[in-house]
């Protein structure tokens, strides 16, 4: 499924639209070039739960977390929110020190970014979703490997 972007608010709006599809213990994996709108799809995502969130990319703490249990915007009761960056990971078990098998749980939602720096370390995603630059704005690709992820796909605008 591909959805086209016309600017930074769609790529906002589509991350507020999916945050409202996740159900915790959910796993997604972002990719695209540097700047293609990955870490402003997590944004989209964590202020839909915590409005006023400021939100950066964990490029040099590799991991940054949220915690939702006094969100009132957390319909489908999850936990935390874990967004990795693991552009500067020089090496897949590094994630083993940080204790990285820890945060992804049933009661977790976990966005990677550049998760193809974690291969086999990671688990499989649930969805996959690619950011890619167009001339007029950017398109997405998402791609579900479970169940969850393909109730998720089938229920994001524009699919």
């Amino acid at each position: 499924m591909s959805i086209f972007l016309a600017d930074e608010h769609a790529t906002v709006a589509l991350g507020q639209s999916l945050a409202k599809l996740c159900p915790p213990g959910i796993n997604i994996y972002l990719y695209g070039d540097l700047g293609a709108g990955k870490t402003t799809l997590v944004r989209g995502m964590i202020q839909s739960f915590l409005p006023g969130t400021k939100v950066k990319s964990p490029t040099y703490t590799l991991v940054e977390g949220y915690d939702l249990t006094e969100s009132v915007n957390n319909p489908n009761d999850i936990n935390h929110i874990y967004h990795f960056d693991l552009y500067r990971l020089a090496d897949p078990e590094e994630l083993e020190y940080l204790g990285g098998r820890d945060y992804f749980s049933a009661n977790a939602v976990c966005l990677v970014e550049w998760p193809q720096r974690g291969e086999g370390w990671l688990a499989e995603p649930d969805l996959e979703i690619m950011l890619k630059y167009q001339p007029d704005g950017r398109t997405v690709e998402v791609i579900s490997h479970t169940n969850k992820g393909a109730l998720i796909a089938q229920k994001l605008p524009g699919s």
